[in-house]
């Protein structure tokens, strides 16, 4: 029977990493917001894998601190080793990864959501979303509690319709054996939404008292380690260890005897699994000529001995499982915790979603997460901001969070998932962004700070901190192409220490730490009236004076696309009625109605062409 449980501004479905900060920053912006959880002992969990960041992913976690969200304030406090990915490349991909502590990041996670104002935390399962006129008016939870709503945030993970498979052994199940939601899914098919079904995996864990550590490689944490926050308060420790150990050719053996039970292979698993995060058995059959994989042997936490292999995902049947982890050198005596299991669930087609993750069809309903086809907890906790914060400012009248792909890789994150769709879960990676250089880890102060401010999120005191760096930033860089070094013994001797051919005149500072084997420490000598200046600011100037003309380049190529951007299309286009676009690019705009000219380029099925005819359109 049905009764009224209240009512609230937004209703959050899901308390994963999407969740959560869709949540906060609803709240936080002042909307009256309820998260719904499937099971209270669930909030933030990590059933992949214990860690927040890596390649490209640290960068979403850098943005999200700039713009005010939580992932990264509570990874600060819960990490136990941090690690700086790519340090042997450029800038632009360097990316912080660091190992959580599980449990430690739940319970922060929990108590955050717990006392925040404007916020309340139920456990409860969503099986209906209710739309009056065509928008939504409530959810409701199985138990018949009826919660009036203005806006409703899906953020369902891997639990919509979840299925888990071992081997031949399948079950109605989210990850690590909590309930899957089943009902949720026909009322957002009755909607109007568009689901498909993707796949993802988990690896085994494993009792760290039966592992061989002295035949594996240690890999410890940075000497001098760097928080996600950028306000200067988070003091990283490394606190543990992780190790590295590799396949061979008996585990591939062994996988490849077994490939008849793998249910990948075998017909039982109907999802898309994440192409660059493959199980180690699509590894084997993908790549028949590698000899060994990596394996990264992590802890879970500080208080358990349970051990993740990240590396080895799999859904082969449990008898298996065991023969391979025991072929592997340091885990021959390993013993299984938990067994890896794949899981299937239900996702929306992102194109189906604005730039501001509200679905077109149903006004006052977004997706954010795994919901929208992407995986990884970084991805979604940056599409749970966006969603949240969007539903609290349409709410309040005020102007939409759009962040574009030139300025952050949240906005090409959810450009790529709303206007390119995706076949399969989404990963962030450096290489998706072509203006990478210039949206690197360590400037997303400057870049995103700001927006954090407007939105009410960043204080005055910390957003004045970055415009006080950047100030130190740009008079020292002025200061290092005006101080010149003449050309003595001494300085010739320096140069040729590094391989670096002599000077004949007076050289600035700044050409001399723009060479290769220099830096700004190294050139110190020869530099007495150099300030003493915090570490950030050094960073940001050193990388400045490095790559200028590649900045200077990508900087012009920003300006084009946001031409491009400013050239706003009518939502009520009628395309058409355009002469000179061709049928498929009639029919791809109408469906996915572009904001503006860029965007519309960006679609699949949209030529140059028919960019021309658009632009001879807006013209007239």
């Amino acid at each position: 029977m049905e009764y009224n449980a209240g009512s609230c501004d937004v209703a959050v479905i899901g308390a994963g990493h999407a969740g959560i900060e869709a949540a906060l920053a609803a709240s936080r912006l002042g909307c009256r917001t309820v998260i719904f959880t499937m099971n209270l002992d669930s909030v933030g969990n990590m059933p992949c894998n214990p860690a927040i960041g890596g390649t490209a992913k640290g960068h979403l976690v850098r943005e999200l601190s700039c713009l005010g969200g939580q992932m990264p304030v509570t990874a600060d406090q819960a990490c136990i080793q941090y690690r700086m990915l790519n340090l042997g490349k450029g800038p632009a991909v360097w990316s912080l990864r660091a190992q959580a502590d599980r449990r430690e990041y739940q319970k922060l996670m929990k108590g955050v959501l717990e006392r925040e104002e404007n916020l309340r935390l139920v456990q409860a399962e969503i099986v209906e979303i209710r739309a009056e006129n065509g928008a939504v008016s409530a959810v409701v939870t199985r138990s018949g509690a009826v919660w009036a709503c203005r806006a409703a945030i899906v953020c369902t993970g891997t639990y919509l319709h979840g299925r888990t498979i071992v081997g031949d052994v399948t079950e109605d199940s989210g990850p690590d054996g909590m309930h899957a939601s089943g009902p949720l899914t026909a009322c957002l098919t009755a909607l109007g939404l568009s689901l498909r079904r993707f796949k993802t995996g988990t690896p085994p864990r494993i009792n760290a008292r039966t592992v061989d550590f002295s035949k594996m490689e240690l890999q410890p944490g940075d000497p001098r380690p760097e928080p996600f926050t950028f306000d200067g308060e988070a003091v990283p420790e490394n606190r543990a260890a992780c190790w590295l150990t590799y396949t061979n050719e008996r585990t591939h053996q062994i996988i490849r005897d077994n490939l008849h039970r793998s249910p990948l292979y075998n017909g039982v698993i109907d999802g898309v699994g994440p192409r660059y995060c493959p199980s180690i058995e699509t590894k084997i059959v993908t790549f028949p000529d590698k000899k060994r994989h990596q394996l990264f042997i992590e802890p879970m936490g500080l208080d358990t001995e349970e051990l993740y292999i990240q590396g080895l995902s799999s859904s082969l049947p449990e008898d298996v499982q065991v023969e391979l982890v025991h072929s592997i050198e340091g885990l021959e005596r390993a013993q299984i915790q938990r067994y890896a299991y794949a899981i299937e669930y239900d996702c929306v087609d992102p194109t189906e979603l604005k730039l501001t993750l509200e679905a077109r069809s149903v006004p006052g309903l977004y997706g954010a997460g795994q919901f929208n086809g992407s995986s990884g907890y970084e991805e979604a906790a940056v599409q749970g901001f966006a969603a949240g914060a969007n539903a609290a400012l349409k709410l309040q009248g005020r102007e939409p969070l759009i962040l574009d792909r030139a300025g952050s890789y949240i906005g090409t994150l959810i450009d790529d998932l709303v206007t390119r769709g995706t076949n399969e879960p989404y990963r962030m990676m450096t290489s998706r962004s072509e203006y990478r250089l210039c949206l690197r880890q360590d400037n997303a102060d400057i870049r995103l700070c700001g927006v954090g401010h407007d939105l009410g999120l960043i204080s005055d005191q910390r957003y004045q901190r970055v415009l006080e760096k950047y100030e130190n930033v740009e008079r020292e860089t002025a200061r290092l192409e005006t101080v010149f070094v003449p050309p003595t013994a001494e300085l010739n001797a320096f140069l040729a220490g590094r391989g670096q051919p002599p000077v004949t005149t007076g050289v600035s500072l700044a050409n001399l730490i723009r060479r290769p084997q220099l830096d700004y420490a190294s050139t110190a000598p020869f530099d007495p009236a150099r300030p003493a200046l915090p570490e950030p600011v050094v960073k940001e100037v050193e990388i400045g004076l490095k790559y200028a003309g590649y900045i200077e380049k990508q900087t012009r190529q920003i300006r084009e696309f946001r031409r491009l951007e400013a050239k706003k299309l009518p939502p009520d286009l009628d395309y058409n009625a355009i002469q000179g676009l061709r049928l498929e690019a009639r029919q791809k705009l109408s469906r996915l109605r572009p904001d503006n000219l860029g965007q519309a380029t960006r679609i699949s099925g949209v030529s140059p062409a028919d960019a021309a005819a658009l632009m001879v359109y807006l013209n007239k």
